[in-house]
């Protein structure tokens, strides 16, 4: 369950999420979006890169385009230099211009030229290529701004980036670079839940990025937004997977988080209006929805068979859920500002996170409520807190 930021003078004013959105331009590469923070520029692009490409388009001496990408690749992987992408498109083109070459003088290689030129064009090594589940390094380490060039690594040891969803974007001309962002948004911080359904599970220091298409990748055919984890800490990294669902959890534990999530989703829309004295009806509105996700999360918990011995910590957990269902529902229907705080207090109480860590520790899920939620604002108030 979760604490939402008390309404009115109970709460910080500053209410925005974690999750800011990263800048956009137009190069000729997929963007990212990201936390704000500072970071280093960016390594330079290796020019041989260049000019494999330019070959390779031009279909102009495709053998020498071949060597310069080659050639390139030493490079960038002993320089750190940007430009992996470029290389590999301009030494795979280069190769169908001496794959005609081959055609025409034998037959023999043929078969086994194609098969590695398959390999080739699936995009290794590069942003495109990130799959849910799949850990990176980014060039530099940093997350921001443009890239095209990522290395896969075992998501066991330290990584820059974890995908953990990723979203296709519908067809047709470009929405512009704030609808993307938008798109973004929405998608990837509620997909997180879907893939790292344990929040309490997940570092303090982790937050939400997206990959997304440029005006100039979309025309190439790039329309997927890639979620990533990543550190909030520009010169941090991440170290173990953070993948906790239906592929990683019992069903016991599945269906504890589930339940749990049905109240945060309530919690989250609260209204725009910080005070309940300049939005009652909104808070009254909102009230209800939590009444109504309480009532589901109890009959979702109560409904299940659990563990002999986690039956009793999950029945006084449903216990609290119901006389919280009480007080919410009491809430919405206050006539005015000092008796909605007076239900509202007592409800946010019975759902303190605190009281669902013998629940969880029975359950085998993680114990320790992140700390930001567990900041106190001075007047009785805290910050959203899954239970």
């Amino acid at each position: 369950m979760s604490i939402p930021p008390p309404p009115g003078p109970h709460q910080p004013q500053d209410a925005q999420g974690p999750y800011p959105q990263g800048p956009y331009a137009p190069p000729p590469y997929p963007a990212w979006g990201q936390a704000p923070g500072p970071y280093g520029r960016p390594a330079p692009v290796n020019g041989i890169a260049i000019a494999a490409l330019v070959l390779g388009l031009l279909c102009f001496l495709p053998a020498v385009g071949l060597v310069l990408g080659l050639i390139a690749l030493g490079q960038i992987r002993r320089k750190g230099e940007r430009g992996k992408g470029l290389a590999v498109a301009g030494a795979v083109l280069s190769s169908i211009g001496l794959a005609l070459w081959v055609v025409s003088l034998s037959t023999g290689a043929v078969g086994a030229f194609w098969d590695g030129l398959k390999e080739a064009s699936k995009g290794e090594g590069t942003a495109y290529s990130l799959a849910k589940g799949e850990c990176f390094d980014a060039p530099g380490g940093s997350l921001e701004g443009f890239t095209y060039d990522v290395d896969e690594v075992p998501c066991k040891g330290e990584h820059d980036g974890e995908v953990f969803a990723a979203v296709k974007v519908p067809g047709g001309s470009y929405p512009g670079d704030e609808k993307v962002t938008r798109i973004a948004d929405d998608k990837c911080y509620a997909l997180q839940h879907t893939y790292a359904m344990d929040t309490w599970a997940v570092p303090e220091d982790v937050d939400v990025y997206y990959l997304t298409p440029t005006r100039q990748s979309w025309r190439l055919g790039d329309r997927e937004i890639t979620c990533v984890f990543g550190n909030s800490d520009a010169k941090g990294t991440l170290t173990g997977s953070l993948r906790n669902d239906e592929t990683t959890l019992d069903a016991d534990q599945v269906a504890y988080l589930k339940a749990a999530r049905v109240l945060d989703t309530a919690l989250d829309s609260a209204p725009e209006e910080t005070y309940v004295e300049d939005d009652l009806p909104g808070h009254k509105a909102w009230a209800g929805r939590v009444a109504s996700a309480l009532a589901e999360q109890a009959g979702m918990l109560d409904g299940h068979t659990w563990p002999a011995d986690a039956g009793k910590p999950l029945a006084d957990l449903v216990d609290d859920l119901n006389a919280a269902e009480g007080e919410w529902a009491d809430a919405s229907d206050a006539t005015d500002v000092d008796t909605f705080y007076e239900h509202y207090d007592k409800g946010s109480d019975l759902i303190d996170p605190h009281k669902s860590v013998t629940a969880r520790k029975a359950l085998g899920l993680a114990t320790t409520p992140p700390s930001y939620e567990e900041e106190d604002s001075g007047d009785g108030g805290g910050t959203d807190a899954e239970v």
